[in-house]
């Protein structure tokens, strides 16, 4: 192996070019020169087109990618309301766009298509690929991050280096709580068509979502992992009835594609910064799935840290005072949504008769009380911004 001895030097280093990673680098670039920027990534440059996962995407991300020019819109699809309901329980509500005054809630897109519609904003030479970060060295002044590149070591010297991929390690400043739930996810055909209505059933294995993709259904089937294990070796045809039984019959499913499953946890980094480095979007924080707020969340972050920034009257990115300036901010609107996802996974998922009686009744309350429906979709859609 051989070495390049000579530093590159750059203000801010970005570790991880997915969407994330891509919209900090952009909302830094886009609206003001905030100094030299620079991505590295673990996999070639344009590998995401094959990339099929589905994303849902709120409409305050909507309005966040819009202003940087990076809104693939073309290629989201749109929920126009949300049916929230329990299994084996009385009481739903429906969520609309006409209560909260949007052209819709949120969006699902593949990932692929967004990271398309941010890459394509990028400077050719802002990023460098294929590359496996090897050390990193903090020092006062600055950090050396080393990274192997075509079997060739690169230091690169930066101000600031920003943490965008991977999840928080267990460690002592990471809470971990095991939710001992796997996510199935499955693409199905629906009958009659979806209308642009989501779904969210609760049931006691966990949150079962339906989210509207092109014509398909992209389906999050939340499951203990036993369970998980016995979806995945089914045929089609036994897959579709066992989530037909766990929905019911508002709908028939016809069709589905193959499977994937990850396991289901929330991970909290306490500290989200240090002397000349933060951690953002998955890398600061994983979430359960309901209610999409993970991903909306990692935006959230990377438009914030963009906005501390780029307030900064100094040439250094890395000044320690900022970055905690950027952390205290961030607290509410990570612990908020964190609250807000395990509250309702530790609520819903269980067969408790006293729990389920007393669900059906929040779900009533919450049907027949317009502003607090506003506050739960405001909430999803704008994170803590929806909170006074």
């Amino acid at each position: 192996m051989t070495d390049a001895t000579t530093a590159l030097e750059t203000d801010i280093l970005i570790i991880g070019a997915g969407p994330v990673g891509m919209t900090l680098a952009l909302a830094l670039t886009e609206r003001r020169d905030s100094g030299r920027v620079l991505l590295v990534d673990s996999k070639p440059r344009g590998s995401f087109v094959n990339d099929p996962r589905a994303l849902a995407l709120s409409h305050g991300t909507r309005q966040l990618l819009e202003s940087l020019h990076a809104w693939n819109a073309t290629a989201g699809t749109p929920i126009c309301d949300i049916h929230v309901s329990q299994s084996g329980g009385f009481g739903r509500t429906v969520i609309t766009r006409e209560e909260q005054g949007v052209e819709a809630l949120g969006y699902v897109m593949r990932y692929r298509d967004l990271a398309a519609g941010l890459d394509k904003r990028l400077r050719a030479d802002s990023v460098l690929d294929g590359c496996a970060v090897v050390a990193t060295d903090i020092g006062a002044e600055s950090a050396i991050v080393t990274i192997c590149r075509n079997g060739i070591e690169q230091p690169i010297r930066a101000r600031l280096v920003v943490h965008a991929e991977g999840t928080p390690a267990n460690a002592a400043d990471v809470s971990v709580r095991d939710y001992h739930q796997h996510a199935v996810l499955a693409e199905v055909r629906p009958e009659p068509a979806h209308s642009h209505r989501a779904w969210e059933r609760f049931t006691p294995d966990g949150p079962l979502a339906l989210l509207p993709l092109g014509e398909e259904y992209s389906v999050v089937f939340t499951v203990p992992p036993e369970k998980a294990d016995v979806l995945m070796q089914m045929n089609d045809i036994a897959f579709l009835a066992a989530l037909q039984q766990q929905f019911g019959t508002r709908l028939r499913f016809t069709a589905t594609s193959s499977r994937a499953r990850y396991p289901l946890a929330l991970r909290l980094r306490k500290n989200l910064c240090s002397s000349r480095e933060v951690w953002i979007g998955n890398a600061a924080q994983t979430l359960h799935p309901v209610s999409g707020q993970g991903f909306n969340l990692g935006i959230r972050d990377a438009w914030e840290l963009a906005e501390v920034l780029l307030a900064k009257n100094t040439a250094d990115a890395g000044e320690l005072p900022a970055l905690e300036s950027y952390s205290r901010g961030r607290q509410f609107d990570r612990h908020g949504s964190a609250a807000f996802t395990d509250g309702i996974v530790r609520a819903f998922s269980n067969d408790l008769g006293p729990l389920r009686i007393a669900r059906g009744l929040g779900l009533l309350a919450l049907d027949l009380c317009p502003p607090a429906r506003r506050f739960v979709s405001g909430r999803m859609i704008w994170g803590a911004r929806a909170w006074p």
